[in-house]
């Protein structure tokens, strides 16, 4: 009976291997056009030679480019509202309430987080050249909020347990829902931190270089870290559906080699 399912099994589990493989490649060769993109978009430090090139470009103007330094507040930072001496120029609070619901279906309580409140606070800041953070060249970042990215940093999350009374239990009970718990989250932009930002960069009248959303529809992105890193990031995740092709295919082919030698054998004792 197993010489009858040898062929289908193997088959089968050869034929997902190779279809595994042919999507990890997949994966890799856009993962791949992805890094190739990247590194055609010209990356400069804020810094005198980024000036020096902007000054020199036509309409003081450079379409899409990729600027790293440390983040500058323009002014007075904000503050934590949780941690001492840590400051920031964006600044976003969470809260969420806990509640649990009686399902009568599943005869069981189901926690729900419901009345989600989010504040968010911005000051002015820009981009200095690492190792400066007092410097006569710094690049403005505009409409920050705008940016896709994930680039803030959680400083503080904190659950506290809702204080149920006796009365509270028994009123819960009857109405079906129940407070269990309040969370809050924050989460800064801090200052001192990298950041690489991908934009148009313009120079105003006063030297002042401005990094703001392209207008030509490319996206407008904030990365929490200097470039070299988030190529990296990206090299390290198209290495990754490389090797899952290799791997995947060379086991689709040991399978496949595996029964016809074991079918060559059987024939020659025969």
């Amino acid at each position: 009976m197993s010489d009858h399912l040898l062929n289908p099994l193997t088959v089968i589990c050869a034929g997902s291997c190779f279809a595994f493989s042919g999507l990890f490649y997949k994966l890799y060769s856009d993962k791949r056009q992805v890094v190739q993109k990247l590194k055609e978009i010209p990356n400069f430090q804020a810094d005198h030679h980024l000036l020096r090139i902007l000054n020199a470009s036509s309409n003081k103007r450079l379409h899409y480019v990729a600027v790293e330094g440390l983040v500058q507040a323009i002014g007075e930072p904000i503050s934590s509202q949780y941690v001492p001496r840590c400051h920031g120029v964006i600044q976003k609070i969470t809260v969420h309430e806990h509640w649990k619901y009686w399902n009568s279906v599943l005869k069981t309580w189901v926690s729900k987080k419901v009345n989600k409140q989010q504040t968010t606070n911005t000051v002015p800041f820009s981009l200095v050249q690492p190792g400066s953070y007092i410097s006569e060249v710094s690049v403005r970042v505009e409409s920050p909020l705008e940016a896709s990215g994930d680039y803030l940093e959680q400083v503080h999350k904190r659950l506290r347990q809702a204080k149920e009374g006796l009365m509270d239990a028994v009123v819960g009970e009857l109405s079906g829902e129940k407070p269990v718990a309040l969370e809050e989250r924050e989460e800064l932009l801090r200052v001192g931190s990298a950041l690489t930002a991908f934009g148009e960069l313009v120079l105003e009248q006063d030297k002042i270089m401005r990094l703001q959303p392209p207008k030509d529809g490319r996206s407008y992105i904030l990365i929490p870290s200097d470039y070299k890193s988030f190529i990296q990031q990206h090299e390290n995740s198209a290495n990754m559906w490389k090797g899952l092709t290799a791997l995947f295919g060379i086991t689709g082919f040991a399978l496949i080699a595996g029964f016809i030698h074991s079918a060559v054998n059987k024939d020659k004792k025969n």
